[in-house]
């Protein structure tokens, strides 16, 4: 992540903080901000429906210390929500909104055992080259999760491109002024809900991406199920 990503905003600036430096404040001296406020009030667990919009694959990727992972790998009566991200990324309205929104649902679930119990959170990598099982499990310690809150990788480019097409998650290579292989991928911020069935049951972007709505999500397909 760049500095100038660094002045997108307040989440932006911890993120890059937080990168920077190798640590998290304590959480009793500084907390995430809050989200951006909501224009409306969700609506309550329960009362509306999410019908499966896709169905994907499962996947074999990679956890702490190369472990092999299954993706979603959920038990009976699980959900998930699955982000992707990768550790370079510029934008502050991309990767480190990401991060910041599933770090405060990690934080709501935490303080609902039952319900954190019947929930995955996954971030998964789209630039295994760069970011290792080291570099993820480095993230991983940096947010601190409190919940099932996992960091994956591929074991290389061609696994994670098959992934991403079975997602419908796009993610382009630029290329340097001379040609070059660049480090930074255009994307679309993606967040992906999906039940114990594998079925996508929402897809969050950055202007719907918001721990209550999420929250409501999960518990209106637990209710359903």
């Amino acid at each position: 992540m760049s500095r100038a990503a660094c002045a997108g905003g307040a989440a932006a600036s911890l993120l890059c903080a937080l990168i920077y430096t190798g640590a998290l404040a304590h959480e009793t001296h500084e907390e995430l901000p809050e989200p951006t406020p909501l224009l409306y009030e969700p609506p309550a667990p329960g009362s509306y429906e999410l019908p499966t919009i896709d169905r994907v694959e499962e996947h074999v990727l990679l956890g702490e210390g190369g472990a092999a992972v299954s993706l979603p790998g959920l038990q009976q009566g699980q959900v998930a929500i699955v982000s992707f991200v990768y550790r370079s990324c510029a934008d502050a309205q991309g990767c480190p909104l990401a991060l910041a929104v599933l770090r405060r649902l990690d934080r709501a679930l935490a303080r609902e055992p039952a319900l954190a119990a019947r929930v995955r959170l996954l971030t998964v990598s789209f630039d295994p080259e760069r970011d290792t099982p080291e570099r993820m499990s480095e993230l991983r310690r940096l947010m601190q999760p409190k919940s099932d809150w996992q960091f994956l990788t591929a074991p290389s480019k061609e696994v994670i491109w098959k992934v991403l097409r079975d997602y419908g998650q796009d993610a382009l290579r630029l290329a340097t002024a001379d040609g070059k292989e660049s480090p930074t991928l255009r994307h679309v911020l993606k967040v992906f809900l999906l039940d114990e069935d594998r079925a996508v049951r929402n897809v969050y972007s950055a202007g719907f991406l918001n721990e209550r709505i999420l929250l409501n999500d999960i518990q209106t397909v637990r209710a359903a199920r």
